[in-house]
């Protein structure tokens, strides 16, 4: 659903616009460094498509605070979802890029939203594949809650409690060519 079909759904409430989401984002960075001393030991990894995106922000916004560069990287979970039957049609793979070695590295997974928990389990199997990082951390833009795991994150933009049935959408300008929001669509 298109930012112009969302605005002219009644259903359809703004979470953030683009200015929100950038200091939410700002916020994020500052919580990160305050709990990662070490920024050289950091890797960012944003899970296909938009915490890709989010992940490069957040890493821009800690090297303008701190003047260090982030690492980055892309942790794809296709191949370690357990519920491939559930999401319907074939896995979307995209290759994953991590700097490496994993070893003795902080690595922060980063989502644009949250929910059952599940992609964020995978992403953990995943990063598995590629070694064994010293510690992990999740970063959401959005925890919209209805965990099935115990799973919490550890950097938060907006803790949004919603409905089963609701959707939260984010459009992000570099993933969808859309202004920066986040919409919650009701039932």
């Amino acid at each position: 659903m298109s930012k112009t079909d969302l605005t002219k759904s009644t259903a359809a409430v703004r979470i953030f616009d683009a200015e929100e989401m950038r200091r939410a984002l700002r916020r994020i960075g500052h919580e990160i460094i305050e709990r990662n001393r070490d920024l050289s030991a950091l890797i960012l990894a944003g899970i296909p498509a938009r915490g890709v995106d989010l992940a490069t922000r957040i890493a821009a916004e800690i090297e303008t605070i701190e003047k260090v560069r982030v690492a980055t990287g892309v942790i794809d979970v296709s191949m370690h979802r357990d519920d491939h039957g559930k999401r319907g049609g074939v896995p979307v793979v995209r290759a994953s890029q991590l700097p490496l070695p994993l070893e003795g590295r902080t690595v922060v997974i980063v989502d644009d939203v949250l929910f059952t928990g599940r992609t964020c389990r995978a992403a953990m199997d995943a990063l598995g594949s590629f070694g064994r990082p010293s510690c992990i951390q999740l970063a959401a833009l959005v925890d919209r809650g209805h965990r099935e795991l115990p799973i919490r994150p550890d950097f938060v933009g907006k803790n949004l409690p919603t409905a089963r049935g609701e959707r939260v959408r984010v459009r992000l300008q570099e993933t969808d060519g859309e202004p920066d929001c986040v919409w919650l669509e009701k039932g």
